[in-house]
């Protein structure tokens, strides 16, 4: 059974974005990778981010009335697995129990399938789609401002591909596609 091989990040939902952001460069001496009015990813090592924050004001203006889940708070927590074929294997192992991802995307530098646990407790199971170097480059481009937010992919196509041999290289390449939405129910209620 494929375990995760590390602890990736974690992801607040707030409506304190600034003073979020703040409060963790003086805490954890940690550097803003890439911030938009909406999203900020931090770092404090060698790990592409550490922290990301989702200004929930961006999304919801104060006073609109709030959701399911609490609007501020921890959205969700982040597992990196060793390598493609044992996020896929989990995938495959997952789904047997009736366990299947609510958002499976490819973030530009990273592979990631979301879960939620019978609480609702949002985690990210991901796998690394390039050196952390190479991720924190692609946070500062042009192109993840475009799109920070990533592509939806197909696990079962994926899985497919991994079972037929496909070199594990092209399974970590974003596919073509539209900018995904994050699930309204699971990310911003």
């Amino acid at each position: 059974m494929a375990k995760p091989s590390k602890f990736a990040h974690v992801v607040y939902s707030t409506r304190r974005f600034d003073e979020m952001i703040d409060w963790y460069q003086k805490v954890f001496e940690a550097k803003v990778v890439h911030q938009d009015p909406m999203l900020a990813f931090l770092t404090y090592d060698d790990e592409h981010h550490r922290f990301a924050f989702i200004n929930m004001s961006a999304f919801k203006p104060d006073g609109a009335e709030a959701g399911g889940r609490a609007e501020t708070g921890v959205n969700h927590v982040a597992y990196t697995y060793a390598n493609p074929g044992d996020l896929l294997d989990t995938y495959a192992r997952l789904k047997q129990s009736g366990i299947t991802p609510y958002w499976p995307i490819h973030h530009g530098m990273t592979l990631s399938f979301y879960y939620q646990d019978p609480d609702g407790n949002r985690m990210e199971f991901q796998v690394d789609c390039c050196t952390s170097e190479e991720a924190k480059a692609y946070m500062l481009s042009d192109a993840f401002a475009a799109n920070p937010i990533g592509v939806d992919v197909d696990p079962e196509a994926l899985l497919a591909q991994y079972r037929s041999g496909v070199p594990v290289e092209k399974l970590l390449v974003m596919p073509q596609g539209q900018m995904s939405q994050i699930p309204v129910e699971h990310g911003l209620s």
